[in-house]
């Protein structure tokens, strides 16, 4: 069943286009794996190829899901419904409609626990702790039982507000928002930390170049990064392309997500180590970077000025809370999309029902770290072993398709027609460059990175 006879809603600038699609790809992956990352793998050196690897790796597979979702104008099952008739592909449609709810599901668990943490530095809790109970905060609150489903809860109210507003009055206006003001929340974290005593440390961990640390490992991990973090695979991009009007440039929006997502990571990577070495902390990645190490770091900050450093948590939670609602709501509207349009569902009981499903495996997640942690499924707890589906298997399978679609299944003419507007935009030396790239170098290179995530 299809929802037919309503106006399909459309972003309404280029501004817009990119601000909410920044919002889908900048997420907490920026913030507590790429400054890892990158000091990790060689710093400056690692960044070239990570560079290098967005463009030309992930926006290929960008543009690939931007040319279905405007072509179609349809969410992903319907833009396959339409695109590829009576043929298996609508099942990939399917599929990158049930993969975000999903990770919805467990990225909400930790959505909540940013919550949290905001409360906690807005009650002063790291200053007015102990610094050996700091970290431990952390362990107590994700095992205890009713208080991190309480916290999902909230996150997950957070997003289906948004959601159920609408593509325009929602996500369009909370994405032109809060977009801008993410950027200057990492920009005044950033000031805070490299003018702390010792942060030249953080910077150089970031900056200099070690070219020997270019290793296989090194090129895998910057691709897994690239693709990873322009939240490509799971049909959120193909969502928000099909609100797209058919005079945007999409190659213009694409760069410019990919610009946006790379600076915040970089504005995130010298936000954070910088204070990291300050307090000579050992760099680490992941939810302990951000809910254990850095709140003890404040704790320490918090020994000469408190209120500064209070002040500067509440800057950082304020920071993590609206990067993870503006990547979860770009999930729900996946689902919600699919529901409305091709279930017949009014917007309502779309967001309601995407809500419940979310709420009920993002408990079963969060109780995964306290009273179901026996629960183990392939050796992993709930929470760990739907991240490494999605992550290892149904993102990378989704990119895959998108990229063999539109380089092996749609007609060459429809997918220049899409990039070029009609040929009203002359770029046909690029587009030879990117159809190349979405036909041959994409596929080969995700299948890369499915064979590194599944073997080392």
């Amino acid at each position: 069943m299809s929802c037919k006879g309503k106006a399909r809603e459309t972003f309404g600038s280029r501004f817009a286009v990119i601000m909410a699609m920044a919002g889908s790809a900048i997420g907490l992956g920026n913030i507590w794996r790429f400054p890892y990352v990158v000091g990790e793998y060689g710093g400056a050196a690692f960044i070239l190829v990570y560079v290098l690897c967005t463009f030309l790796l992930a926006l290929p597979i960008f543009l690939s899901e931007s040319i279905i979702g405007r072509r179609s104008g349809s969410n992903t099952f319907g833009a396959m419904e339409k695109l590829a008739p009576g043929t298996s592909w609508k099942w990939m449609g399917l599929l990158t409609v049930i993969s975000p709810v999903v990770i919805l599901s467990y990225y909400s668990v930790v959505g909540g626990w940013s919550v949290e943490y905001l409360f906690k530095s807005l009650a002063f809790e790291f200053t007015n702790t102990p610094a050996d109970n700091v970290p431990r905060l952390f362990g107590t609150f994700i095992t205890s039982s009713w208080e991190p489903l309480f916290m999902l809860g909230l996150f997950l109210m957070m997003v289906a507000g948004i959601v159920l507003a609408g593509v325009k009055s929602g996500i369009e206006r909370f994405s032109k928002i809060t977009m801008p003001v993410l950027f200057l929340l990492i920009v005044v974290m950033l000031v805070y930390s490299v003018t702390l005593p010792g942060s030249s440390e953080g910077v150089a961990y970031l900056l200099k170049p070690d070219f020997s640390k270019l290793s296989a490992s090194a090129v895998a991990a910057a691709m897994g990064q690239a693709f990873f973090s322009l939240s490509l695979g799971v049909g959120t991009i193909l969502t928000y392309s099909s609100y797209v009007r058919k005079d945007e440039n999409l190659l213009v929006s694409g760069i410019g997500t990919g610009i946006s997502d790379l600076l915040f990571a970089l504005l995130a990577g010298f936000a954070v180590m910088p204070a990291v070495f300050a307090c000579g902390v050992e760099p680490g990645a992941g939810p302990g970077l951000v809910f254990q190490t850095l709140p003890f770091i404040f704790n320490k900050m918090g020994a000469g000025a408190p209120l500064v450093s209070s002040l500067v948590a509440i800057v950082f939670f304020v920071t993590i809370l609206v990067a993870a609602l503006t990547s979860a709501i770009s999930m729900m509207e996946v689902g919600v999309a699919y529901l409305v349009e091709n279930r017949g569902f009014s917007r309502l009981t779309a967001v309601a029902s995407i809500f419940c499903f979310a709420l009920v495996v993002g408990a079963l997640c969060s109780l995964s770290f306290g009273t179901l942690s026996d629960v183990k499924i392939f050796g992993n707890t709930i929470f760990d072993a739907l991240d490494k589906l999605c992550s290892n298997f149904l993102m990378t399978f989704g990119g895959l398709l998108f990229t063999l679609f539109v380089g092996w299944k749609m007609k060459k003419a429809d997918v220049e027609d899409e990039l070029t507007n009609g040929g009203s935009l002359h770029h046909k030396c690029v587009f030879r460059v990117v159809y190349f790239l979405i036909r041959y170098v994409a596929p080969i290179a995700i299948i890369a990175i499915f064979i590194t995530n599944l073997f080392l």
